[in-house]
């Protein structure tokens, strides 16, 4: 099936909350932007149950928070395409395609925004009892074990978020922690301490779930001591860290070694053009917050790159005649390449064919101008770089 391509200003590709931030920006400053979600819009934020840090909010969960996000872009004039699914991508300094399931984009620049997905339990059998106990939403699945004793595996502020989320649904919540403390807000470790039916496991791996058709235990390790004994759990919910879904542009961008995007402050990446912000880039701190930062900065410098590509006069010219095959070749190629041209018949008048002579020497077409380089006949390479250090 040939795809229909389309030109436009600026893809930000994930709505969580960078990338709903940098539709926000983007569309305000009038840069025509489309977003294009391969999952669920708002992303990990949405299926967090409860959100207490975000400025200006006391407490609000994760699926309002969302909305408000994407109500706010859409409003603004963002489009989000949740449905049509990206295949594949090709960045370059000179062009971005980007392939969907329906169309083939060629933007001016591209916003990654794709984020990170939680990291999965270091199990043997977590593929076997995936979606059958063992778990990574708290929202979407903690219902199917209410009066039920389950576990959850972590110790960052998220986990114990989700543990105390857990604990009003469930009879009783076993946080397993393999080290002697959590590393988490002081805040958010004082609440969780204070509920009754929530059990800590300092100093406790799980090393993995067993059952029937259903989770109905876990083996566990004292990492002190090194001795294994068994929780008779329902359960286990994972939040152990999370990966950057970024699969999608190996070998495209830069990666470092644990596969994040590598930028720079302003969020632009090794391709110029190209920008990266929340989760799925390269730092330290990875909340909300700094996500929506990072989708402010990068549409505040992708509106200027895509400014300065409109503004950047570029001084193409094609001399040809009307039925040279090499001229065609030419004008069909830069047209490929999006790249606007003046033609100048050189049939037409004595003056354009002394130009010719005078720009190449030479009395023959097609002789292409971009700005100062002068390229004699059809030569893709050539008319490659020329465009390259425009």
């Amino acid at each position: 099936m040939n795809k229909e391509e389309k030109q436009i200003d600026l893809i930000v590709i994930g709505a969580g909350p960078a990338g709903l931030t940098a539709g926000i920006y983007a569309t305000r400053a009038n840069v025509e932007t489309l977003i294009l979600e391969n999952d669920i819009i708002g992303g990990q934020m949405r299926s967090s149950y409860t959100i207490e840090n975000y400025p200006g909010f006391d407490n609000i969960t994760g699926m309002e928070l969302a909305d408000k996000m994407e109500a706010q872009a859409t409003g603004e004039g963002a489009i989000i395409d949740e449905f049509d699914f990206i295949e594949s991508v090709s960045f370059s300094d000179q062009e971005k395609i980007i392939e969907t399931g329906d169309y083939i984009y060629k933007p001016k620049a591209v916003i990654i925004a794709t984020g990170a997905s939680p990291k999965k339990l270091p199990i043997s059998n977590e593929s076997k009892y995936l979606g059958k106990g063992v778990h990574y939403c708290a929202v979407c699945d903690g219902a199917n074990y209410a009066d039920e004793e389950i576990a959850v595996v972590g110790g960052g502020s998220a986990a114990l978020e989700e543990a105390m989320y857990l604990a009003r649904l469930a009879k009783k919540v076993i946080i397993i922690r393999r080290y002697d403390s959590f590393h988490a807000e002081a805040k958010v470790i004082n609440e969780v301490e204070q509920v009754a039916n929530i059990e800590i496991l300092y100093n406790h791996d799980l090393v993995n779930v067993e059952g029937d058709e259903f989770v109905e235990r876990a083996i566990i390790r004292n990492t002190q001591t090194g001795k294994e004994s068994t929780l008779p759990i329902k359960a286990v919910f994972g939040y152990i860290g999370t990966e950057p879904k970024t699969d999608l542009f190996k070998g495209n961008i830069s990666l470092d070694q644990s596969g994040y995007i590598i930028t720079d402050e302003s969020m632009q990446t090794n391709v110029k053009g190209v920008y990266a912000a929340g989760d799925v880039r390269q730092k330290e701190f990875r909340q909300v917050s700094t996500a929506v930062a990072d989708g402010t900065i990068a549409a505040l410098k992708a509106e200027k790159y895509i400014v300065a590509k409109k503004e950047k006069c570029v001084m193409v010219k094609v001399y040809s005649v009307q039925w040279c095959g090499p001229c065609q070749k030419v004008k069909k190629y830069l047209d490929s390449k999006g790249i606007p041209y003046e033609v100048v018949t050189v049939a037409d008048a004595k003056e354009e064919r002394d130009v010719v002579l005078q720009v190449s020497g030479q009395r023959s077409v097609p002789v292409t101008t971009i700005n100062d380089k002068v390229i004699i006949g059809f030569d893709k390479h050539q008319i490659d770089e020329a465009l390259k250090n425009l």
